[in-house]
């Protein structure tokens, strides 16, 4: 497979007076095209601090990033990004959160006006995208941010911890919608979050980072067939890379 992304070398450490904190690294890794990689660690690892610098949202102490071969020097624009906390503006609707994505990369609506019924229409939000974010339950908003981040059909995108705040039947069912539509286009992903069982629904790669200073621990393969439902998450070898998973965070000393 082609490679995409390239981390070599990474570290960031933070310096607040005379304390010092090292968030994480070095570490390298490379992100081949079409990859859901995920990004496994325990709270406070760097999980987040390394979404950043890959976004150049932040500078990095040493080491680089490389979208295809060029240095990543600033904020990238050309991505689609996703955090915890959603990026909807309050007074738009829904469709006009995604269309705020198209106007500020001034591309034509009317080009993209199919595009977005159908995204919308895609998570089940068709029937409110006419209502205002703050008429809409936390999945519901996730969702539509999900969609905000898709709709420009980005080739990258970087989702840090968005289901991080749902309860559970909702985050199974929003996963159900980010595997469907990365199903579509199958963009190239790099997903960070804490679950285990969310990490193994979604990857095709997960990459496990050890307690602070994060660092890369080893990297596993998930060979599942998509869609990843029910029925598979209920399968032997499901539950094999659950626990083999869950073991090396025992090691660690976090369960």
């Amino acid at each position: 497979m082609a490679k995409l992304i390239q981390v070599t070398n990474l570290k960031k450490i933070f310096e607040n007076g005379s304390e010092t904190v090292h968030a994480f690294g070095p570490l390298s890794v490379d992100i081949n095209i079409g990859e859901f990689v995920t990004i496994l660690g325990p709270s406070g690892c760097g999980k987040s601090t390394l979404m950043l610098i890959i976004a150049g949202l932040l500078e990095s102490t040493s080491g680089k990033v490389e979208f295809e071969n060029k240095l990543v020097e600033g904020p990238k624009t050309d991505i689609g990004i996703m955090f915890q906390n959603n990026t909807l503006v309050p007074w738009r609707t829904v469709k006009g959160n995604i269309e705020l994505q198209l106007e500020l990369r001034k591309l034509s609506l009317e080009d993209y006006e199919d595009k977005v019924n159908d995204i919308l229409k895609s998570v089940n939000l068709e029937d409110f995208a006419h209502r205002y974010p703050n008429e809409l339950s936390g999945g519901m908003q996730q969702r539509a941010a999900f969609c905000q981040a898709m709709i420009h059909e980005p080739k990258i995108i970087l989702l840090d911890e968005p289901l991080g705040k749902l309860d559970a039947m909702t985050r199974e069912k929003i996963r159900a919608d980010f595997q469907k539509l990365w199903m579509i286009k199958k963009p190239t992903v790099i997903f960070v979050t804490h679950s285990i069982e969310e990490a193994v629904q979604l990857s095709s790669r997960i990459i496990l980072i050890t307690p602070r200073p994060g660092k890369i621990d080893r990297e596993m393969k998930i060979d599942l067939p998509y869609p990843r439902d029910l029925k598979l998450k209920r399968s032997a070898k499901f539950m094999e890379y659950v626990n083999s998973i869950e073991e090396v965070f025992h090691e660690y000393g976090v369960i």
